[in-house]
């Protein structure tokens, strides 16, 4: 595969590549993913999941409902997540990709779970929940 963007974990024990250009990067303020990496706000690319491939063998996984987390069996670091609602699709970490300043965020989601003390100053949208529509063309 011909890798148009790549990342991996701190360590090098989980790479990815991805093929295509990525349809989805956008911050997200909600309490599971400020959990899952430790900050304040998360940053995060979407691809296909189809466009996607790994290596290494250290890539772990987290279920909480309907949202899989991955991370680093070894230094664990966050990687990636999938959503059962949103097929075919895959997010990372903006700060496990390589070359993140390629991927300028385009909108704000879950804005209702922001931190009080957080003030992010751009013009992007603001979602209260997510910005991305379910299979059945709603957005909750």
């Amino acid at each position: 595969m011909t890798a148009a963007h790549a990342g991996g974990c701190r360590c090098g024990a989980v790479r990815f590549e991805a093929s295509a250009e990525p349809h989805h990067i956008s911050y997200c303020h909600c309490g599971d993913c400020r959990r899952a990496s430790g900050a304040p706000v998360s940053a995060f690319v979407g691809f296909l999941v189809d466009q996607v491939a790994f290596t290494g063998k250290a890539l772990k996984m987290y279920e909480n409902g309907p949202v899989t987390r991955s991370f680093c069996g070894v230094c664990g670091s966050p990687i990636a997540y999938v959503d059962e609602r949103l097929e075919d699709v895959i997010y990372f970490t903006l700060g496990a990709m390589d070359m993140p300043g390629d991927f300028r965020p385009t909108l704000h989601a879950y804005v209702s779970e922001q931190l009080p003390f957080l003030h992010m100053s751009d013009d992007l949208p603001r979602h209260l929940k997510t910005s991305v529509k379910r299979p059945d063309g709603t957005v909750p």
